[in-house]
């Protein structure tokens, strides 16, 4: 299972900063040390014309050049550097290295060991995101099938960070080719949330059992509403009940539990999934490391069911179909 990564670019915070940077390089040791089927590589930057995808040109210029005012900035969370704006377009690409991969095989899953950006608009960034890896890369997708395939890629994004994916729902509003589905706590951040196409808000200190409860609802209902080609799903450490900022209360068997039912959820329908860590805040920083180790793990019990069963022939298409997706 292929995972792309850009820890190495560090932002330079002031002291006291409470965004965890540590986390994105202690989980990429892990995973080499505890999970060698991860095959981890160095994400490339997402380009002016990717991004223009999604993201409105002036601001790619801003955020490329240090223009950015101040109060962009502070909506962010991060104050701009070089830096930034390079980690910021690699944990794009991050993502849109991954989503190729699903898709050029024709099915299994991907990763960024970043990313989940989902506080990103158009014009503006937010919540620590500068730009919006799963709308970028829904867009790019959508873009690359179109080129061989008469029917237009659906795609779900599923959601399930402990905070509202508020950028991507504005982003999606008017466009029924994508899903979106966010499950996060109803009164966290942000405090002014966009409609996402399905949103299942939960009260705080909900456990596992009522998360999972919703969750399972959810997945019905995005059955019965959409039929993708491809699901985008966030799998947030944030829930736990060790974190700082999420005021949920699941534990690591609840979250291990929502990435087996998202997971199953594609498998079952043979979808390529890509998946990315978004937010986690724990105040034990190896509480949320684990968090993602766990659902590295739990991906790669279904990345080997794909590779039981080639995606190309569990999907009904004739053997020898290949489909490949190559930039542009």
């Amino acid at each position: 299972m292929h995972a792309y990564y850009a820890d190495h670019f560090v932002l330079p915070l002031p002291s006291g900063h409470r965004f965890p940077m540590a986390k994105y390089g202690r989980l990429r040791e892990r995973l080499a040390r505890e999970l060698p089927e991860v095959d981890l590589h160095e994400a490339l930057p997402a380009s002016d014309g990717e991004l223009a995808l999604v993201h409105a040109p002036a601001y790619i210029a801003a955020v490329a050049d240090g223009s950015l005012s101040p109060a962009m900035q502070r909506e962010i969370g991060f104050p701009w550097s070089p830096a930034m704006a390079e980690r910021a377009r690699r944990s794009v690409g991050a993502t849109l290295q991954a989503a190729r991969r699903v898709m050029g095989q024709g099915g299994g899953l991907a990763a960024n060991l970043a990313g989940g950006t989902h506080h990103a608009y158009a014009d503006k960034g937010g919540g620590f995101c500068v730009f919006n890896d799963f709308a970028v890369a829904a867009r790019l997708m959508q873009a690359e099938h179109a080129r061989r395939h008469r029917q237009p890629l659906r795609v779900a994004i599923v959601d399930l960070d402990v905070h509202q994916g508020n950028g991507t729902a504005r982003l999606f509003a008017a466009d029924p080719s994508v899903f979106t589905l966010s499950l996060h706590g109803a009164k966290n951040f942000p405090f002014r949330k966009e409609p996402s196409d399905l949103d299942v808000e939960l009260p705080d200190g909900c456990g596992d059992d009522d998360y999972l409860h919703a969750l399972d609802l959810a997945l019905d209902e995005l059955a019965r509403r959409f039929e993708p080609g491809l699901v985008l799903y966030l799998a947030g450490a944030d829930p736990h009940e060790g974190d700082r900022l999420g005021r949920l209360k699941l534990s690591f068997d609840g979250l291990e539990a929502r990435d087996r039912r998202v997971m199953d959820w594609a498998w079952s329908r043979r979808l390529p999934l890509v998946f990315a860590m978004g937010g986690g805040y724990g105040h034990d920083l190896e509480a949320t490391v684990q968090v993602q180790i766990n659902t590295y793990r739990t991906a790669l019990a279904f990345e080997r069911r794909w590779l039981a069963r080639p995606p190309a022939l569990a999907a009904g298409t004739p053997s020898g179909t290949h489909w490949h997706n190559p930039a542009p």
